[in-house]
């Protein structure tokens, strides 16, 4: 059997259903890109029948990568199929992935359908799929719930009607590993036609085995693997790209198994992810955590600095992290700084380069040493600086202490207009949201907050992430700065404008 294993990432369709998580099509362009220098497979670019936003996300990813396919997600239906299709026309490579549920749980409560009908709605689709001349993708919903004989003749079936690859996704992250690896190897014992497609796994990580099981189905026989950036999804999330494959790369002698991805590129691809979603990477996540290549107990560093592999089994430059970051000061030039900038990941337009270089110059003049975190908070506020938003913070001012009355004063610009409003608090970044709440004119409630220093040193940038609800939409929001009061008006000024942005379009 062939041990090239395919990259499917679906950061850009599963990953952005994380709740919180928003793109807007610039910012979904930018991973894609990066997503295409990482050297992944297939890329699923939306849901084109969802929503004009999406249609538009798909169809213009699609021009913009040359390289990697492109997939769109279809329900088994010849609406949603033509939807993807013209989404992915002018498309080089693409790929239509269409979709049904098969376990009984859903067949009797989602669907109301039986069996035969679940088959025969599943032959037609990739049927018609398959006539429009692309690659086709069937995913049998849930099919770690679905009868196993069931499962084998819809899994022959659809082969049978053109499917390139069959996914077999654990949609809830219910099964065990075990329970998993053998769901795959009967397929393969069972499906008479299974030489004839690649078979996939789609595996959320519900009871945190989404890696593992990942792992047991491309043992025995799976090809390819859908995953994302920082394993980012819905509830749980899913499986994650950079945990498979460094796991492969490092246990290549055990599992014998490749793929085409530049592991170099990892780190920065999950920083880019990170810093555009607004959802942080938790410090000791595996690979990319920022504790990841941290050793602080005596004993642990007393071996590395003897031998390296005494305590680490890849090493940070393998995956892109360079162990010294302090490149930049005051005094580095506009050739530095961009050179920088495209190490990082990120890409922009003369004019914007502009923009940022003396923004770089500005805070080289309150800080002495600039790191990379630095260049990406950077960066990131430049993507997060939408022409469009509802909100612009031009001006605040707080006074509080422990004698005082905590009061902020905000000047923001909203619909072309000033608006300023002062609002009293528990304390000033309390009383800044509480004058934003009045310029947006919304009941906003604040569900969660976060900050951190974003580098190192008592002049570090510090970074706050919100998430933000209000009529019954919730996002993320972030926001960098020296102050941290300003990064705090920021997060929310940014989450407030997604609800914003979303409450506009569903209206």
């Amino acid at each position: 059997m062939n041990n090239q294993v395919y990259i499917f990432d679906t950061t850009l369709r599963d990953g952005e259903q994380s709740p919180g998580a928003s793109l807007n099509i610039k910012e979904k362009i930018e991973i894609a890109k990066t997503l295409e220098q990482l050297q992944v497979d297939v890329i699923e670019a939306g849901f084109p029948i969802s929503s004009r936003g999406d249609f538009k996300s798909v169809k213009t990813i699609s021009t913009h990568i040359k390289n990697t396919t492109i997939a769109a997600l279809a329900r088994a239906s010849e609406q949603d199929i033509n939807a993807a299709y013209e989404a992915l026309k002018d498309c080089k490579n693409k790929r239509i992935h269409t979709f049904l549920a098969t376990s009984d749980i859903h067949l009797k409560y989602k669907l109301k359908m039986d069996r035969n009908s679940v088959l025969e709605k599943a032959v037609h689709a990739v049927k018609y799929a398959k006539n429009l001349g692309v690659e086709v993708e069937f995913s049998a919903e849930d099919a770690a719930r679905t009868d196993l004989d069931y499962l084998c003749k819809i899994t022959e079936s659809v082969i049978a009607a053109g499917a390139d690859i069959v996914n077999i996704p654990d949609t809830v992250g219910y099964a065990l590993p075990n329970e998993f690896a053998e769901r795959i190897k009967t397929l393969f014992n069972k499906v008479s036609n299974i030489d004839q497609a690649i078979i996939s796994v789609h595996c959320h990580n519900d009871l945190g085995l989404a890696v593992a099981n990942t792992l047991e189905a491309i043992t025995n026989g799976a090809r390819q693997i859908e995953c994302t950036i920082n394993g980012l999804g819905e509830r749980a999330g899913n499986a994650a790209l950079e945990e498979i494959i460094m796991t492969l790369k490092t246990r290549q002698n055990a599992l014998n198994l490749t793929t085409n991805i530049n592991t170099k590129n990892i780190y920065k691809t999950s920083r880019l992810v990170s810093n555009l979603t607004g959802i942080a990477v938790q410090r000791n996540k595996a690979i990319v955590g920022a504790n990841a290549f941290a050793h602080e107990a005596g004993i642990h560093q007393h071996g590395v600095l003897s031998h390296t592999e005494t305590y680490e089994i890849m090493t940070p430059e393998s995956i892109g992290l360079k162990t010294s970051n302090i490149v930049l000061g005051k005094h580095s030039g506009r050739h530095a700084f961009i050179n920088k900038l495209e190490k990082l990941g990120y890409s922009f337009e003369k004019v914007k380069i502009d923009e940022l270089f003396f923004k770089f110059k500005e805070l080289a003049d309150k800080k002495k040493d600039i790191f990379d975190e630095d260049i990406q908070a950077l960066a990131t506020d430049e993507f997060n600086n939408k022409k469009n938003d509802f909100l612009k913070l031009k001006l605040f001012s707080v006074l509080s202490g422990n004698q005082e009355i905590p009061h902020a004063k905000v000047k923001i610009i909203k619909d072309g207009k000033e608006v300023q409003a002062s609002a009293n608090g528990d304390g000033p970044v309390d009383a800044a949201y509480n004058a934003i709440e009045k310029v947006a004119g919304i009941e906003l409630k604040l569900e969660d907050y976060n900050i951190r220093a974003i580098s190192r040193g008592k002049d570090a940038m510090g970074e706050v992430i919100v998430q933000v609800s209000a009529s019954n939409l919730s996002f993320y929001g972030k926001g960098t700065s020296t102050d941290i009061v300003e990064a705090s008006i920021k997060a929310y000024v940014d989450a407030v404008n997604k609800i914003l942005r979303n409450t506009k379009l569903k209206s």
